[in-house]
């Protein structure tokens, strides 16, 4: 996997960051989701490096090879706050200012929180397979209630670790066809690490309380996302069967939003590479909206 990319561990104060960078040319920064690790991009992150990127890959703050800080009953160390300011020393620490950013799943809601947070850092912005976390709370249905039900498992306390580590293999079920068999190594060795599985469980946690109310705040503020951005779902999956248009949900937390399906189930980097890198290679080229920004 990964071939040419080098392989850094910074310090960025309260955590360490496992981050995997290759290429040349304009940045981009690739965020995974739950419970996949920076490995999920390996057929994603080569064909973006050939399209001209430099391509930056972190482990989330406490996911794969990164490390947080202690667990908190605030949650707060496992905010997207903190872990979007992981991002942002991370591209510093590589000598980037500012960079394009594409989350997916639990990485678009750092996305959206970096965005809103530094947007002075951030060119262009894609959230692949997600929505803002109080867009999803705010349309509690039973059918969301019965399909989404982990959510609210895993802010439960000590219970849930329990329960994955008893036998995290069939909690998780990884297949190394469909992932590709380094990706899933490390995705299984990850998650059979208390620790990691630990701080999976806080990013949850943090996602129903601390990270929620800074998205209210946000939305009382009027706060948007001004660059120019993209909206990437799974054809295969809920998200747009249980909300409706992605686009125009997101369209109220920025100005300049396209976005469209793609084939696939909701791992789409492992699932649908070739789709995702044309999409977001596509994107990255485009030259921004003249009325609502301007690189």
């Amino acid at each position: 996997m990964f071939e040419g990319f080098r392989e850094t561990q910074v310090d960025v104060g309260e955590a360490a960051v496992f981050v995997r960078h290759g290429g040349e040319g304009p940045p981009v920064v690739l965020l995974h989701g739950h419970p996949r690790t920076s490995a999920t991009w390996h057929r994603v992150a080569p064909r973006l490096v050939a399209a001209g990127h430099t391509v930056v890959c972190p482990d989330l703050r406490g996911y794969g090879r990164s490390r947080g800080p202690r667990f908190t009953t605030d949650h707060e160390g496992y905010s997207k706050r903190a872990v979007a300011g992981d991002v942002v020393a991370v591209m510093r620490h590589l000598g980037h200012r500012r960079f394009a950013l594409a989350g997916h799943d639990r990485g678009g809601s750092v996305a959206l929180r970096l965005s809103l947070d530094h947007p002075d850092v951030v060119s262009r912005v894609a959230f692949l397979d997600c929505l803002p976390l109080t867009e999803h709370l705010s349309r509690i249905t039973t059918e969301f209630a019965t399909q989404w039900w982990h959510w609210f498992f895993f802010a439960q306390q000590d219970i849930p670790e329990r329960v994955i580590m008893a036998d995290p293999d069939s909690w998780y079920q990884g297949d190394p066809d469909v992932m590709g068999p380094e990706n899933y190594a490390e995705w299984r060795q990850a998650t059979r690490d208390p620790a990691v599985v630990r701080a999976m469980l806080e990013d949850y946690r943090a996602g129903l309380t601390v990270d929620r109310r800074h998205e209210e705040s946000d939305r009382a503020a009027g706060a948007r996302i001004a660059c120019p951005t993209l909206v990437l779902w799974s054809l295969r999956d809920d998200l747009e069967e249980l909300h409706g248009d992605p686009v125009a949900i997101w369209r109220r937390w920025a100005t300049d939003v396209r976005g469209h399906g793609i084939d696939s189930g909701h791992h789409v980097a492992e699932q649908a590479p070739e789709a995702l890198a044309s999409a977001l290679t596509g994107f990255l080229s485009d030259p921004p909206t003249p009325t609502s920004w301007i690189e």
